[in-house]
């Protein structure tokens, strides 16, 4: 498996399941579980889409940036909020951490999930749909994945194992 001080860092497409995934990765893997966007929420006492309308898009990165740079924790499961993958410093920090997992999903099921991206949070310009995002975000996500998971048609339990999979397989 991985380093046991390591960190295992979720990254992906908002409505993928990284948070539901991280709890139940945690809970096989006896780590501890951070959800970065619950850090802003908690830090900020707002939430994440009042904090981009009152804000703007680039202001709510920066502070996502901040918090994921002061996250200073081992041998936790990380589920960051879709935008990180903005921050090159963020990423840096949270891949030196540990392996970086990429929870995919297609554009078609992430339409059926996502019924509230106006109001859940989501970095995404007004102009823009969710397909634009979809394609500008997942060379971001390939780019600094270790591990990449596909989440169709496979329940949160069997994702979780597929991610226990793909670890072992990284380290050999």
């Amino acid at each position: 498996m991985i380093d046991d001080s390591a960190n295992i860092i979720l990254i992906g497409m908002p409505g993928v399941g990284k948070s539901t995934v991280g709890v139940l990765l945690a809970k096989a893997l006896r780590r501890g579980f951070v959800d970065s966007d619950l850090l802003i929420q908690a830090g900020e006492d707002r939430g994440l889409q009042e904090i981009i309308d009152r804000n703007g898009n680039d202001a709510f990165c920066r502070l996502e940036e901040q918090y994921l740079l002061c996250l200073d924790v081992r041998r936790h499961v990380i589920a960051t909020g879709g935008s990180a993958v903005y921050s090159e410093p963020a990423m840096r920090a949270l891949k030196a951490s540990g392996p970086v997992v990429h929870l995919s999903l297609p554009l078609e099921r992430l339409l059926e999930r996502l019924e509230n991206l106006a109001t859940r949070g989501v970095v995404i310009d007004p102009n823009q749909g969710l397909g634009e995002l979809y394609r500008r975000r997942m060379p971001l996500y390939a780019r600094w994945a270790d591990v990449t998971v596909e989440c169709d048609g496979r329940n949160q339990d069997q994702v979780t194992t597929e991610i226990i999979n793909g670890l072992q397989k990284l380290t050999g």
